[in-house]
């Protein structure tokens, strides 16, 4: 037998026997041994180990010595004990074996002397278990708890004002009593003078007598009526009336038809007067802009160049200039000496339905179904402001030389007055309730009137204050007119004609227009109408394709007015 197999067998001088435990390993305890069975050859110091698969020896490393960092018999951290890695050989069986203290002189160490590094034992696992009991609770003491933690928390509120102290009070009265009302503070108390009914001596015959009596004593209606008017020798006060007395209307003469002109093929829409008081112009339907003498009615002139639907005009008190505007988007300017278009002023999204040119400003505002007023400057054909806010089709526009200098009216219930400095919106007024189709400006007074199927409003301007209601025009309003002397007119849509004194609000005519002959009962409606710059006369624009004229009855007396106000006028 070769020296291989008795080293392999017997072992060899110089090595250890193995011990009771696994050959090469040292008798710890939890090996097993196995018997008949030496430590191998190849574990001898100083031979050279075979590779693992092949066979072959790799120079350089020795039986029983240890990679640095990792102890003898120990396995690839991450690997079963067993498992086989491409160029090694089988580790070791038992993974319990992985470090496995060792010092020199241990039976069983491969080289005496030598051992792996000490490791420190482990701690016990029972000694990282946390043995403090915790006390439970029931839902309800931690519901409880949680509860009282959020009553404390919002406790006290930290951001209230501090209470303000009584001194601090009374010098604030102090001094607002010094600053406002000191120059009334220490005036005398008004004497109020009644006069007094002797009472008869004796007791009363009846009941009646008694309260007859006791009324005698009590100031009547008119000595408090007549109150409080101030007497500077005697400082008395006596009462001055309670409330003003309401105006009584003036009387006006009753308007009659004076003249009906054809001419238009369509529905005429809209009619302004020249300022010379000589002619007028009407737009309608069939696209043409026609004008005409007001003195006999004569057509003296007509305008093409829409296509569609001219739904407003506006003639020019300083330029010779005429505007229009129609369903076609286009605001166009007619120069009246060559009767032709010189500018267009584009920037609509829909249809234009009112015009208005400023008295004294070069500007034109137009105004239409895309719930905008666009300024227009004259020369430069520029959008100088497009004034948004309203949310629905605006249906009329007017311009005044004071503030507000533009006001609209549209179908969203509401009356606009616009800063044209800003571009932004003075005041808004809600006070109708349905759609507004018309406004009209007094020529005289500081003020304007809105029409809608509700009822007719007043306002005052700047601020658009409330003024009152002209109630009992019970349709939808589409046009409104007012002259010098007062007489407000407004028109509907089912052909009848109100008059109303616009200081009163008294109505005192109504009638129903007549369509002309061959026309139907449905085309009984007007659409626009305008007094001439005399008053004098009333141009009315209806659905039977003619214009109207009216004027009033010289022949009429005067007679009393049969007016009973209402008292309880609404205040909106």
């Amino acid at each position: 037998m070769s020296e291989l197999k008795r080293n392999r067998f017997a072992g060899t001088p110089g090595s250890v026997p193995a011990g009771p435990g696994t050959p090469g390993q040292p008798n710890t305890p939890g090996h097993t041994t196995t018997p008949g069975r030496t430590t191998p050859a190849y574990q001898i110091r100083g031979m050279p180990t075979p590779d693992r698969q092949t066979g072959s020896t790799t120079p350089g490393r020795t039986p029983g010595s240890t990679t640095p960092g990792r102890m003898s018999g120990s396995t690839t951290p991450g690997r079963m004990a067993g498992s086989t890695t491409p160029g090694r050989g089988p580790l070791r069986s038992n993974i319990k074996q992985r470090s496995v203290l060792r010092t020199p002189g241990t039976p069983g160490h491969d080289t005496p002397g030598r051992g792996t590094p000490k490791r420190t034992p482990k701690r016990p696992a029972e000694s990282l278990v946390f043995k403090e009991e915790v006390q439970r609770h029931t839902v309800h003491t931690l519901v409880f708890r949680s509860l009282k933690r959020t009553h404390d928390m919002f406790l006290y509120d930290q951001w209230a004002a501090l209470p303000t102290p009584e001194e601090i009070k009374e010098s604030r009265k102090n001094y607002k009593k010094q600053s406002e009302y000191s120059h009334v503070k220490d005036m005398d108390a008004p004497v109020i003078v009644r006069k007094e009914k002797s009472v008869p001596l004796g007791p009363p015959t009846s009941g009646q007598e008694l309260v007859a009596a006791q009324n005698n004593n009590m100031p009547s209606d008119k000595q408090i009526n007549n109150a409080l008017a101030i007497n500077q020798n005697t400082k008395t006060l006596t009462l001055a009336s309670r409330r003003a007395p309401l105006p009584k209307p003036q009387w006006h003469p009753p308007w009659k038809l004076m003249r009906v002109i054809s001419g238009h093929l369509g529905w005429v829409r809209c009619v302004d007067v020249d300022h010379t008081n000589d002619w007028f112009v009407t737009g309608s339907a069939d696209r043409t802009i026609k004008i005409w003498d007001l003195a006999t009615g004569t057509l003296k002139l007509s305008l093409t160049g829409h296509i569609s639907t001219v739904r407003g005009v506006a003639v020019s008190d300083r330029h010779p200039y005429l505007f229009s505007c129609g369903e076609d988007k286009q605001v166009k300017c007619w120069d009246l000496e060559q009767n032709k278009v010189i500018r267009h002023y584009h920037g609509h999204l829909s249809a234009v339905y009112a015009l208005s040119v400023h008295p004294t400003l070069d500007i034109l505002c137009s105004v239409g179904r895309d719930a905008s007023c666009r300024v227009w400057d004259m020369r430069t054909k520029a959008c100088v402001h497009t004034l948004t806010g309203h949310t629905n089709t605006v249906a009329d526009v007017k311009t005044q030389a004071t503030e507000p200098q533009i006001i609209t009216a549209s179908h969203d219930c509401t009356v606009r007055l616009w800063d044209i400095v800003a571009g932004k919106t003075r005041a808004t007024l809600t006070n109708h309730k349905k759609s507004i189709r018309s406004l009209v400006m007094h020529p005289t007074q500081y003020s304007f009137g809105s029409a809608s199927a509700d009822n007719i409003k007043q306002w005052k301007c700047p601020d658009g204050e409330f003024i009152q209601n002209l109630s009992g025009h019970n349709a939808i309003l589409n046009a409104l007119a007012l002259n010098q002397d007062g007489v407000l007119v407004s028109g509907a849509d089912n052909g009848t004609i109100h008059f109303w004194d616009w200081k009163t609000g008294y109505n005192f005519q109504r009638f129903q227009s007549q369509v002309q002959p061959g026309s139907l009962d449905s085309e009984n409606g007007l659409f626009a109408m305008r007094f001439d710059h005399s008053g004098s006369r009333l141009i009315t624009c209806e659905a039977d394709k003619t214009i109207k004229i009216y004027k009033e009855d010289e022949t009429a007396i005067e007679e009393p007015i049969n007016w009973k106000p209402d008292l309880l006028r609404k205040r909106y």
